[in-house]
C-alpha cells in the first residue's frame, strides 16, 4: 500500500498517546504525548482505566454526538509501543490509518505541531515500534515540539536522554499547556472532517505570532 494521499478523508477512530509510565517519567517531554491523551479524556470526558488485553490505559467515549473514539496510553515503555496498538488494532479489526498517534519531537521548535498522514519514525522509538508492529508507515501522527537540547554537549546520545527525560520549565510549561489545547482541538477537526483539515490548519501555526 502507497503513502496515503492528502486528498484522502482519514478519520481517527483510535487516539494513541506514547510515553513511559511510571511516576518518574511523568511530566518529561517524552511523555507529552500521554498529557496529549490526558487532555482528550478530560475534554471528552472519557474515563480511563487500566486495559490488559492492550497493556495500556485505555477508554472509549464520544468526542462528538455519534462519533465514538477510543483513547489508548500503552504501558510497554516507549520502545514496544507498537505492541499495545497492534493489540488494539487486532481487537477492534480496524486498519493502521484508524489510528492517530501523538508524540514528542526534538526537531520541531517549542511552540509548533506537524500532522502527517504516513512517513518514517524520524529517529522516534515509539514511532519505530508501531511502524514495525503495524508493518506499514501509513497511519497519521500528531508531533509535538520539544526542540532541541540547549547546549553543546561532548556526549551528545546523553545529552539527547537527558533533554527527552527532563521536566519542561515553568515558562515551557505555560507554552505547552497552550499547545495541548491546540492538539485537542486538531484532534477534534481530525475526528470531525478529517485529518487534512488539521493539517491544513495547524501546520503553518506558531505560538505567540
Amino acid at each position: 500500500m502507497g503513502d496515503l494521499s492528502s486528498d484522502d478523508i482519514v478519520i481517527p477512530r483510535i487516539i494513541v498517546g506514547l510515553g513511559n509510565p511510571g511516576k518518574k517519567y511523568e511530566r518529561t517531554r517524552h511523555n507529552v504525548g500521554f498529557d496529549a491523551v490526558n487532555h482528550l479524556a478530560h475534554r471528552w470526558q472519557i474515563s480511563m482505566t487500566e486495559h490488559r488485553r492492550f497493556n495500556a490505559h485505555f477508554g472509549e467515549g464520544f468526542a462528538r454526538p455519534g462519533m465514538k473514539v477510543a483513547l489508548l496510553k500503552p504501558l510497554t515503555y516507549m520502545n514496544r509501543s507498537g505492541q499495545s496498538i497492534r493489540a488494539a488494532l487486532d481487537w477492534f479489526k480496524l486498519e493502521p490509518q484508524s489510528v492517530l498517534v501523538i508524540y514528542d519531537d526534538m526537531a520541531l521548535p517549542m511552540g509548533r505541531i506537524r500532522i502527517r498522514l504516513s512517513g518514517s519514525a524520524g529517529g522516534h522509538n515509539g514511532v519505530k515500534s508501531a511502524i514495525a508492529h503495524l508493518n506499514s508507515q501509513d497511519f497519521p501522527r500528531l508531533r509535538i515540539g520539544i526542540g532541541p537540547p540547549s547546549h553543546p554537549a561532548d556526549h551528545p546520545d546523553k545529552q539527547v536522554v537527558s533533554h527527552v527525560l527532563g521536566r519542561f520549565s515553568a515558562q515551557e510549561t505555560t507554552v505547552i499547556s497552550d499547545i495541548l489545547e491546540w492538539v485537542g482541538d486538531a484532534v477534534a477537526l481530525s475526528v470531525h472532517k478529517g485529518v487534512n483539515s488539521a493539517m491544513n490548519l495547524y501546520n503553518g501555526r506558531v505560538y505567540g505570532e
